[in-house]
């Protein structure tokens, strides 16, 4: 392990640029939900397609009814009815001085300038009573007014949302080329571990932990839109852990694990990789989350992005959201990769150490408005071992590498988790 301790800054910057977005491929809309768009989508037509009424009606010419008033009411004969979809359309043109009946979707006649809603005249079928004026181009849908042929629909790098499938649709799209979720394998190192639901034994399991890392990990993947693999627990044996790794990178498109990677006698995970020269183990100038490795692991000629995050939950958690979740969105095309920033008041004073850029755990409060932040007040303390904290909190309070102490009061950074 270098002496040396990177900024959280230089390993963000070496992840990054060591990670590529994955393959895109054509994929149906509905299995694209989420996904970010791989291609710049212009409209192949304009939509509406056709000027169309926005009404149940009747269509009209304007001049044929500017004078209709309940007191001095307008009469003209139908002739016709339109229903949307009817193919060919029974008026295609409305001679002057007369009316037609429409449905709303409906193409509006050649010569029609206006719809009359229902409402406004006596619903008759031979003659109609128009008892108000109607002005040209009212509830009337102009073809192209929505959306015009060649249009930019969807950006590339857009995460895809309802709206979008719904305009790609409409446009007649049935499917769009997206990245797809990163496939995750997530392994837990200890000989110490038992599997939740498992009983504890006493005399055998006094000194056991149940395995909380995978699971945190796993959700944290999910949450990010990966596809979490949760992999058996792997104990403190070099050969059991690359055997595990050689059966699960395969189908991996990125690897975590968690535990194994500092300074003592049962590091499986930098005693089993360390050889290979592939991955990088080392400190980072951070509180928590100081021991971190990173690199990649071969499957034939395939290099798989690896991160071998603490063992210690809150250490764990921090680690991937400041370094796995900004790859996992670089490998999905999403921007940006790291979560964004706010300022907020510190509710009570804080300490860090010199020399470490700290995570504490926060909750915040939010203004009038429901999403401004105002303050943020810490919980717990830093130990990284406090998941129960980490549970309760929805922020990180982000205390810089040359700040020692923050007053209650001052204002400071902060990372709203389970913010995009």
């Amino acid at each position: 392990m270098s002496d040396r301790l990177r900024t959280v800054d230089e390993h963000v910057a070496v992840i990054l640029d060591a990670v590529d977005p994955l393959p895109d491929f054509q994929q149906p809309l509905m299995d694209a939900l989420d996904l970010a768009c791989a291609e710049d989508v212009h409209s192949p037509l304009r939509l509406p397609r056709f000027d169309n009424s926005a009404m149940d009606g009747y269509a009209a010419r304007a001049a044929d009814i500017v004078t209709a008033s309940s007191d001095s009411p307008v009469t003209l004969p139908v002739v016709g009815d339109i229903g949307a979809g009817q193919s060919p359309t029974p008026v295609s043109e409305l001679a002057p001085g007369t009316a037609a009946k429409i449905m709303t979707g409906a193409p509006l006649p050649a010569g029609a300038d206006t719809v009359v809603p229902y409402e406004w005249t006596d619903r008759g079928a031979d003659h109609v009573r128009i008892d108000r004026a109607a002005s040209a181009g009212q509830h009337v849908r102009y073809a192209g007014e929505d959306v015009a042929e060649g249009d930019l629909l969807v950006e590339v790098g857009t995460a895809l949302g309802p709206r979008h499938l719904g305009l790609l649709a409409s446009v007649g799209r049935s499917a769009v080329r997206v990245r797809p979720r990163p496939r995750v394998v997530i392994v837990s190192t200890g000989s110490e571990l038992r599997e939740p639901g498992v009983a504890m034994e006493a005399g055998r399991d006094d000194d056991a932990i149940y395995d909380g890392n995978s699971y945190l990990l796993a959700g944290a993947a999910r949450r990010a839109g990966a596809v979490p693999f949760r992999v058996g627990l792997v104990p403190d044996q070099p050969e059991a852990f690359l055997a595990a790794l050689d059966d699960q990178v395969g189908r991996a498109d990125l690897v975590v694990t968690s535990g194994g990677i500092s300074m003592g006698d049962y590091d499986v995970v930098k005693a089993a990789l360390t050889p290979s020269g592939t991955v990088w183990f080392g400190g980072l100038a951070m509180q928590p989350g100081k021991p971190q490795g990173f690199g990649h692991v071969l499957h034939g000629t395939r290099e798989v992005p690896f991160f071998a995050l603490p063992g210690n939950p809150v250490s764990s958690y921090l680690s991937f959201e400041m370094f796995v979740r900004p790859a996992l969105r670089r490998m999905m095309g999403l921007t940006p990769e790291s979560r964004p920033t706010v300022r907020a008041r510190l509710t009570h004073a804080v300490t860090s150490p010199p020399g470490r850029r700290q995570f504490l755990r926060g909750v915040v409060t939010v203004g009038a408005d429901g999403t401004t932040v105002t303050e943020v007040a810490p919980v717990g303390g830093s130990g990284s071992h406090l998941v129960g904290d980490l549970a309760a909190s929805d922020a990180l309070i982000v205390v810089p590498e040359d700040v020692t102490a923050v007053a209650a009061g001052e204002t400071v950074t902060v990372i709203r988790l389970d913010q995009d």
